[in-house]
């Protein structure tokens, strides 16, 4: 099984279909929370829901030969949130990565330190050459991250996500391989 130890506390593994009723868990009780920037919410009302999803990432790994597209982030224990590519080109060797974390868990540094260690694997492990973050603009906290990164704003795509009831612009940040090297 895969597992990324970041240091004592955190650490990233590959989802199993045991983690299914916490992953669920977490969901629940952080869905109000989440639902101001995540669209797929009201998706997930039963346990199986969250079962098919990590059967999905477990198909994932196919994908990349052998490679997680999506692991849980595990803070003292406990699933916290995910991190993953929800895109990888292996052609153009290009990963658009995505997060979100459990209210729980925030405000501990747990998602900065759970994307640098993505960051990194994505570009020593998939050789990746480029890493895009799509954010929605007004989402200040996840705009901060790849911000404190060192990824590049690139652009803007209008009405890029429905959510509920309205629209809402993505901004797009983009770090490659070089730029990563030369800062860490």
């Amino acid at each position: 099984m895969f597992v990324y130890k970041i240091d004592e506390e955190l650490s990233l593994r590959l989802f199993n279909e045991k983690d299914a009723t916490e992953f669920f868990q977490l969901t629940i009780q952080s869905k109000e929370y989440l639902k101001e920037w995540l669209g797929w919410l009201d998706y997930t009302n039963e346990e199986e829901d969250s079962l098919a999803f990590i059967e999905a990432t477990l198909n994932g790994v196919k994908e990349t030969g052998g490679y997680p597209k999506t692991t849980a982030i595990i803070y003292k224990g406990k699933i916290a949130g995910i991190i993953g590519f929800n895109e990888i080109s292996r052609l153009h060797k290009i990963g658009v990565m995505g997060y979100w974390l459990g209210q729980e868990f925030q405000g501990k540094g747990i998602m900065m330190r759970a994307c640098k260690a993505y960051i990194k694997y994505g570009f020593h492990e998939l050789d990746l050459n480029r890493i895009e973050i799509r954010v929605a603009e007004k989402n200040k906290k996840s705009r901060a991250i790849p911000e404190k990164l060192g990824f590049q704003e690139e652009g803007k795509i209008r009405q890029a996500e429905w959510l509920y009831d309205h629209y809402v612009d993505h901004v797009i940040y983009g770090l490659l391989a070089e730029e990563w090297k030369q800062n860490n």
